[in-house]
């Protein structure tokens, strides 16, 4: 019995601090959610909020370029290995992969426009 409700202490001490912990990494500027973004989108006024929406766009971005990357070499991958270059191989693997590094790239670009145009406000906001 001892056991048990050490053993539920500490799940529950453990779940806690990783909540904290969670709490904390949101808190930064990198880290914001789609929801706090939309917020401080439709709030931002100083050059400080702003920025702080230039950052995570562009954390965003940059993120998805690597992942574009990511799919770019498994295609080139697929491509160069002669169990996987079959014309059926073609269809359902490479073009996929190649989908996806083309779409991941494109939204990437959206949101380094989005990152800009935060950019831009927050210069004008500083003036």
């Amino acid at each position: 019995m001892k056991s048990a409700i050490a053993t539920f202490v500490f799940v529950a001490v453990l779940s806690f601090t990783s909540l904290a912990h969670a709490a904390n990494l949101q808190s930064g500027d990198a880290n914001l959610t789609k929801r706090q973004v939309s917020a401080l989108a439709g709030s931002a006024r100083t050059p400080a909020e702003h920025q702080r929406i230039a950052d995570y766009y562009n954390m965003k971005a940059q993120s998805l370029l690597a992942e574009s990357a990511t799919h770019q070499k498994m295609a080139e991958q697929f491509k160069a290995n002669p169990v996987t270059n079959s014309d059926k191989q073609q269809i359902g693997t490479v073009n996929h992969c190649l989908y996806l590094a083309v779409s991941l790239r494109n939204r990437a670009e959206q949101f380094q426009r989005l990152a800009q145009q935060h950019q831009q406000m927050a210069e004008q906001a500083q003036k």
